[in-house]
């Protein structure tokens, strides 16, 4: 059914910004990495996808999705705090600048993983086993349950972890495990995918229904927490 393809095309075309990396002007000064990251993963869907291209004048759905990974793997969003790694928001004003998060390094592993594969292109492959080891090192992942933590602050250096599990995290980093997986055929990216959906499974679906159990229970989920689950269900 096409629909609605070009309503899609145009609403998806409408974010990505004068330099067509889903930086528009009027969002700049409250853009996060993860918000960035989860239009990049949108562009890199519809190349995945086969879904129809922008207009001959407009960069396609694969040169979207690299216009962001490139972008956020430019040096000046990786700092030495915390050993690396990528900062939950962009501006040093916003809220959240200080804060290192498994959202917005697991947007860009997503994306490095799908990229790889759909490419072939080893800078990719390599970013996402950086970033991967990164983000298992500082101690976001817990090497025992595979339980995803939420992030740290980088004044304490990141050793005071936020222990929070939310199902959005789960859903970045499996499928991008799932990508290596069928990238490198590895035995290892195959034991941290069942590792990872093992642990989803159990904490997000406990009783065989969708719970954000941070949240769900006390009433407390935000707007966004709302719409985690569904990033797990697909």
């Amino acid at each position: 059914d096409t629909t609605y393809n070009d309503l899609t095309m145009q609403g998806i075309q409408f974010q990505t910004g004068s330099d067509n990396d889903f930086q528009p002007r009027n969002e700049t000064l409250s853009l996060g990495n993860d918000d960035q990251g989860f239009w990049g993963m949108t562009a890199m869907t519809a190349a995945e996808e086969n879904f129809p291209n922008p207009p001959a004048d407009k960069p396609g759905w694969l040169a979207l999705a690299q216009a962001v990974f490139n972008t956020q793997a430019s040096p000046e969003r990786h700092d030495d705090t915390c050993g690396g790694g990528l900062r939950w928001q962009i501006p040093p004003t916003n809220k959240g600048y200080t804060y290192k998060n498994s959202i917005a390094n697991g947007c860009f592993f997503n994306l490095g993983a799908r990229l790889a594969r759909y490419t072939g292109n080893t800078t990719y492959s390599d970013w996402a086993e950086k970033t991967w080891n990164w983000w298992a090192d500082v101690g976001f992942l817990d090497s025992e349950t595979y339980a995803i933590y939420d992030g740290a602050d980088v004044s304490n250096n990141c050793t005071k972890i936020n222990k929070a599990e939310f199902s959005y995290n789960s859903a970045v980093w499996v499928l991008g495990a799932a990508y290596m997986y069928n990238h490198t055929k590895s035995d290892t990216w195959k034991t941290r995918v069942e590792k990872l959906v093992d642990h989803g499974l159990e904490t997000f679906f406990p009783k065989g229904i969708a719970y954000e159990p941070t949240c769900e229970d006390w009433g407390t989920c935000s707007t966004d927490m709302l719409s985690f689950k569904g990033y797990l269900h697909r």
